[in-house]
């Protein structure tokens, strides 16, 4: 396993947005376009904050989003929503570069126009959180979402509220170029000691190919 440890979500906040930064540079040297799949949470959230002041590239960057859940635009539950209050809006990034999931919709016809919207389209970094219970995006244990062949997948009967969401499939985030996952604070301390002294296939966090742990647990 690649695992990065720190001592506080801070810090994991800040080294996660200096691979951002490393990687759209990086992308847009090699390709002339990155594109990055944000995960929602507190710690993304504050690495996002400190994107605002990011010297980067901003017509060649594209932000797409790993999950949504199924509330009103605006919603501030949305994980769009948080992406441009702590980011999006501060920065002179095209709005034709942010690819929203229209949840609003239903999950179904947005997962639909999502997959569409996904096709050709390689994320170059993919952050991802992880739940207590192994999740990751909005993919769940158990979940018949996990089997989707789809880009994108409508998600019911989620366990945590609200019961629909879309997700990216775990196709498309092992597409990825790459993956990040950011797991911090002590309600994440079980889950964490699990993944790493037990083989858990069953949990969507641990089906994500070669992911790199940046972890601040006690």
């Amino acid at each position: 396993m690649n695992i990065h440890n720190f001592t506080d979500a801070e810090a994991v906040a800040t080294a996660v947005a200096d691979v951002v930064i490393r990687t759209v540079h990086q992308a847009v040297r090699a390709r002339g376009i990155c594109h990055v799949a944000l995960a929602g949470g507190t710690t993304p959230r504050q690495c996002y904050i400190r994107l605002r002041q990011a010297d980067l590239p901003w017509q060649a960057l594209h932000i797409w989003f790993g999950d949504e859940r199924c509330l009103p635009v605006g919603n501030d539950q949305r994980n769009d929503t948080m992406a441009d209050d702590a980011w999006l809006r501060h920065v002179p990034i095209p709005l034709a570069n942010i690819h929203r999931i229209a949840a609003e919709s239903g999950a179904e016809q947005a997962a639909r126009a999502y997959s569409e919207a996904l096709t050709g389209i390689t994320i170059d970094l993919a952050l991802l959180g992880m739940g207590e219970d192994g999740h990751t995006a909005s993919l769940f244990p158990h979940h018949p979402a996990i089997h989707a062949t789809e880009a994108a997948v409508a998600v019911h009967h989620a366990p945590k509220p609200p019961a629909d969401r879309v997700s990216m499939s775990l196709a498309t985030l092992n597409a990825a170029r790459q993956r990040l996952v950011m797991a911090t604070g002590r309600s994440k301390q079980s889950i964490w000691e699990r993944i790493t002294r037990e083989h858990l296939p069953h949990l969507p966090v641990c089906q994500l190919h070669q992911p790199a742990w940046y972890i601040a647990i006690p």
